[in-house]
């Protein structure tokens, strides 16, 4: 009996010695385990389906170049803005005088289309018949002859109903710049007309090229003089060539000019026979045209 109770007491004394030993152990561990750079932690924050809503990887990296991309136009717009200002020829472009009322004219679109749709030829077509045409001057080794184009008294504005026939050896595209110029070439010059929108009833320099480019599809919206300064890309085009300055504006398509300065009247034609300086303007043509 009193061995057993040997027995016994020596167990007691014994667990309790090794309780004590455990609690330091238990909170060394315990600290180990809640140390932020521990593997334990990273294995619980990498299992967590917890996530901060200010976290940075919830913000995707294409977020802000979308952003900026939405604003751009706008931002590009407000950059590029160039104010009309005073037309330093405007005294040769017979402006309007008050008294004088015109119709409003169609869309540029529409002022194509009209002209164009009756059995215009595809670019194909036109490619076809250029290539005969081409084979049959050269058999009979002559050159093709220009236009004839007369200017009526007072200017340099051609004569009848002050539009050029449609070239049908020339793009498409280039066929609707002369239709769109043809609608509008007898209008009166305004300054200011035509840049509020293209359906106007008379037209300033900027106003009418951009009317007749319109009509091609190379412009979207009415540009001022400056604007046009860098429309499309530098030098002279083969079909179309533009000169801006930041006063005045005018072109050449197919070799003939299109001007509101040196017209012959109030309602002469913008085309005109012959050229003039180009001093002092730059040249600027559509890629390709």
């Amino acid at each position: 009996m009193i061995a057993a109770g040997a027995v016994v007491l020596a167990l007691v004394l014994l667990v309790g010695a090794s309780s004590h030993r455990s609690k330091p152990q238990a909170r060394a561990v315990g600290r180990a385990l809640a140390a932020p750079g521990s593997a334990s932690t990273r294995r619980a924050a990498a299992g967590s389906t917890t996530t901060s809503p200010a976290a940075p990887a919830t913000t995707s990296p294409a977020a802000p170049a979308a952003a900026s991309r939405a604003a751009g136009p706008a931002a590009r717009a407000t950059r590029g803005k160039v104010g009309e200002v005073a037309d330093p020829q405007e005294s040769s472009s017979f402006p309007a005088p008050a008294s004088v009322h015109h119709a409003a004219a169609a869309a540029p679109t529409k002022a194509a289309g009209d002209v164009i749709a009756a059995g215009a030829p595809s670019d194909a077509e036109v490619r076809h018949e250029l290539a005969q045409m081409q084979a049959v001057e050269r058999a009979a080794k002559q050159a093709p002859k220009a236009p004839q184009l007369s200017p009526v008294s007072g200017g340099n504005s051609i004569g009848g109903n002050g539009a050029i026939p449609i070239p049908a050896s020339v793009p498409e595209v280039v066929q609707r710049v002369v239709a769109g110029a043809n609608a509008i070439a007898d209008f009166p010059y305004v300054f200011g007309g035509g840049h509020a929108s293209f359906v106007d009833s008379a037209y300033d320099c900027s106003g009418s090229v951009s009317y007749a480019l319109a009509a091609g599809g190379l412009l979207r919206a009415p540009e001022t003089s400056g604007e046009l300064e860098s429309w499309g890309a530098p030098g002279p085009g083969r079909y179309i060539t533009v000169y801006a300055a930041a006063g005045h504006t005018y072109m050449y398509v197919d070799g003939i000019m299109y001007n509101t300065a040196g017209r012959s009247g109030v309602f002469a034609s913008r085309w005109q026979v012959g050229s003039v300086d180009n001093s002092g303007f730059v040249a600027r043509h559509w890629p390709g045209l």
